[in-house]
């Protein structure tokens, strides 16, 4: 069967399943009763970052179907009607009804807003999903975003990210020494203390900042986002893995007013429909990923994995960081205490059947 006729086939049950849906939920007369609602989704991300800002279409599209064209979002790309990283601050303040971003990009508010997207070493996207909505997450991010005036959803996911692209090889922890790398957030701090010096870069400017030499090093997403921006034109080298970004969640945000204001159906509807997209946006970085990897190969880029000493003195680094954070925000805390006893059971179970089953599957023997 041909991919063409695959998606046509997906796109029609999806339309069937829709409509199904809002038959069922609202019933064809209820829904006629119901008011139309028209809203603007602020994302973070541009157009060409197609997997991450189509999430807020897959929202809007599926929203759009299951109530019968009566609740309707209109997605704008980051800079078309705020700055990027001023989402949060635009839905807080209902410059915009909703908006989908990554939130550790306002860890400058409050450090506690990186369990919402990835803590270094932290979970991986199924940990993070199972912590999020059955071990209590969803429920301890909500109660910091409402003191910002948003209710929050989870909104998609890269899984585990690469380590970047590097102009020479990392050969051991001190070769970290000096190096100027583009890695904001968390991350960035954590290898400020091993020696790096971070960079914050909007996406455009990263790849003549890595050309030029103004940079030694960036990290980005992975082999599909990556290979769009060109970095392995002028950086060979690509580590693994993104231990800063094991399983990085997006979310949506609603302000909390205008979702009080919607019809019960109509909330139940957006979490169904970001619930979809939440699962969507990893589906499609998992089946988009591998062959833009063995596209990098055939370019001449080189993987390598982080040496053994990096990736140990950033994991002690980073847990050092999480408990003076703790002793110092309380709101930290709170989540970090909650935050480490999941993730320590989650590693405990995926050691022994996801561990030992991946080792062997991956070990080719």
């Amino acid at each position: 069967m041909s991919t063409k006729k695959n998606n046509m086939q997906r796109r029609s049950f999806l339309q069937g399943a829709g409509a199904g849906l809002a038959t069922g939920v609202f019933g064809t007369a209820r829904a006629a009763e119901l008011p139309t609602i028209r809203w603007r989704l602020a994302s973070s991300f541009p157009k060409s970052l197609d997997t991450i800002y189509g999430a807020g279409e897959t929202l809007a599209r599926r929203l759009e179907q299951i109530t019968q064209g009566k609740f309707q979002i209109r997605v704008f790309a980051g800079g078309e009607i705020v700055p990027g990283l001023q989402m949060l601050d635009a839905v807080q303040n209902a410059t915009v009804e909703c908006g989908h971003s990554a939130s550790y990009y306002y860890v400058g508010k409050n450090l506690a807003f990186a369990f919402d997207t990835a803590m270094p070493f932290g979970l991986t996207a199924r940990q993070q999903n199972a912590w999020m909505y059955h071990g209590g997450g969803l429920q301890l991010m909500r109660a910091l975003f409402a003191e910002y005036n948003i209710v929050s959803f989870p909104g998609g996911n890269t899984g585990v990210q690469m380590g970047g692209w590097f102009r020479k090889e990392i050969k051991k922890l001190s070769d970290l020494k000096g190096l100027k790398m583009r890695i904001p957030g968390l991350g960035g701090q954590i290898m400020a203390r091993l020696g790096v010096v971070p960079q914050t870069l909007a996406g455009g400017d990263i790849y003549p900042a890595l050309e030029r030499g103004a940079i030694d090093a960036t990290e980005w997403v992975g082999p599909y986002d990556d290979e769009k921006l060109g970095f392995h034109k002028v950086a060979k080298n690509y580590y693994y893995p993104g231990w800063w970004e094991g399983g990085p969640q997006l979310s949506f945000y609603v302000n909390s007013r205008k979702w009080q204001e919607l019809p019960p159906g109509y909330q139940a509807a957006f979490e169904a429909a970001a619930a979809e997209a939440n699962v969507g946006m990893l589906a499609e970085y998992d089946a988009r990923n591998p062959p833009a990897m063995a596209r990098l190969l055939r370019e001449g880029v080189k993987l390598h994995p982080f040496p053994k000493d990096v990736m140990v003195a950033a994991r002690k680094t980073a847990f050092e960081l999480y408990d003076e954070e703790a002793a110092k925000n309380p709101a930290f805390r709170k989540i970090y205490t909650e935050w480490k006893k999941f993730r320590d059971a989650g590693i405990q179970w995926f050691r022994v059947a996801e561990s030992a089953y991946a080792d062997f599957l991956y070990s080719g023997k």
